[in-house]
């Protein structure tokens, strides 16, 4: 695998000069982040995102890091690529976001502060949602490849809705955390994918699992991206929404996560707990709670749609991708689909019946703000949150379907069934202890005690 790592190093740098040259010719400072702007606006645009950015950068990096070293020859890889595709999808998708951003303007240059860099996180979560699909399935060049044509698709799905001229627009729905656009979308591109890349090898490969340690650290990211979700769902939002989301997402967690741990044991034969499930389905209701955690649910119906979603979580791990794996061929290392799919297609059925049912009485000052098309009913709005919904799976599954068969070509360089989940493919690891000298290290631990 020496010509693969090779590939990688000269895609890396080709790629880092290309961003380079055109970070040159595109992008420069907002006025908010320009020379001698001591504006109180600076201030305060700084002071309401950067708290809320950092939160999610810790996501990003730490969370969804750490969630996916379960695996325990692919802690490296893991945790490392997840940190290469962080960097690389931030600098990309700024570019991206940016040339999206300046259709239908006049603006020549891609202004960014403190909320571009935001908006670039929330990219990054897409493209990390689909390399948990993937995960030990694909290698460094074609996780970059993948991040590369998925950052654009990404941006596809969110501006099909927008005015722009001649194309009819479905943008205007309500999506702060994004259920649809961040979870749902990078689920399915990333199980599109992965469908694509179908080895029976991987369903064979005894390295796909995890040791006692290796899942501690996982529950490490876990615990990071539970302590940050509300960070992540308000982000956006401002004012009495902001306040809102936070809100409604810490409910939804908690019930998802005591929901979740009653499942998981009762789904077993012997009433035990499955680290599977405490790891991953207990954020389930952080992802189902992100389209409508700005809206009026209510206390309680943020708590009923953590509890859904800790059910659906929970049973699609225990009995649905199993089901996928074995009648259709779909691999999904880190179960993207039960903690980010469907959680995230109840959040945009959720998100609709709360669109239904709002009322510019109950919002008040702040209906037009979360529902901006002024000339829809409220029963509209919640329609149109279905159709975006459709609109954003078709992009997804097309695109990442697309993908997989140009991941697929030789010249990509698809792992062979004993390189996959392996770190030594292109990790310089420690080596292992072998079996009989960990046995005859313990024997002389034994001796040298009874000596002491």
């Amino acid at each position: 695998m020496g010509n693969t790592r090779g590939k990688a190093t000269a895609l890396l740098l080709v790629a880092q000069a290309i961003i380079l040259v055109l970070f040159g010719l595109f992008v420069d400072y907002d006025v908010a982040a320009g020379p001698r702007n001591n504006s109180l606006t600076t201030h305060t645009t700084l002071a309401h995102y950067y708290p809320i950015y950092q939160d999610v950068h810790v996501m990003m990096l730490i969370g969804f890091g750490f969630l996916m070293t379960f695996l325990k020859r692919h802690g490296f890889g893991s945790v490392g690529f997840n940190f290469l595709l962080t960097c690389y999808v931030i600098e990309w998708s700024t570019l991206v976001n940016g040339w999206f951003g300046m259709i239908g303007s006049n603006e020549g240059r891609i202004l960014i502060d403190i909320k571009s860099l935001l908006e670039a996180d929330f990219a990054v979560a897409t493209v990390l949602i689909s390399f948990g699909a993937v995960l030990g399935v694909a290698s460094p060049v074609q996780l970059i490849m993948m991040a590369t044509i998925e950052v654009v698709c990404y941006n596809v799905s969110i501006y099909v809705g927008i005015p722009l001229k001649h194309i009819i627009i479905l943008k205007q729905v309500t999506d702060v955390g994004g259920s649809m656009f961040i979870h749902a979308f990078g689920a399915y591109f990333g199980l599109a994918v992965a469908r694509v890349l179908y080895k029976k090898s991987q369903t064979l490969s005894k390295k796909e699992g995890s040791e006692y340690h290796s899942d501690i650290f996982a529950m490490i990211g876990t615990l990071f991206l539970w302590l940050y979700w509300p960070s992540f769902n308000a982000g956006p939002a401002s004012g009495t929404e902001r306040h809102r989301a936070v809100i409604n997402t810490v409910l939804s967690l908690s019930a998802c996560t005591v929901v979740t741990f009653a499942l998981s044991a009762v789904t077993d034969k012997k009433n035990k707990l499955d680290m599977v499930h405490i790891q991953n389905a207990t954020l389930a209701g952080g992802v189902a709670m992100g389209a409508s955690a700005d809206l009026i649910v209510q206390p309680f119906g943020a708590l009923l749609i953590g509890s859904v979603a800790a059910l659906v979580s929970t049973l699609g791990f225990k009995y649905l991708q199993p089901i996928l794996q074995r009648n259709i061929k779909l691999h999904d290392t880190c179960g993207v689909h039960n903690l980010h799919g469907m959680p995230g297609i109840l959040g945009v059925v959720a998100s609709a019946i709360a669109a239904a049912i709002a009322t510019q009485e109950t919002y008040k000052d702040s209906y037009h703000e979360l529902f901006k098309n002024t000339t829809r009913t409220s029963g509209q709005n919640g329609g149109y949150q279905i159709a975006s919904l459709a609109v954003v799976l078709g992009i997804a599954i097309i695109g990442g379907t697309l993908t997989g068969f140009l991941l697929k070509l030789p010249v990509w360089d698809n792992l062979s069934a004993e390189e996959l989940f392996e770190d030594e493919v292109f990790w310089d690891c420690v080596e292992t202890v072998s079996e009989d000298e960990a046995e005859q290290n313990g024997s002389n631990d034994k001796q040298h005690e009874v000596v002491a």
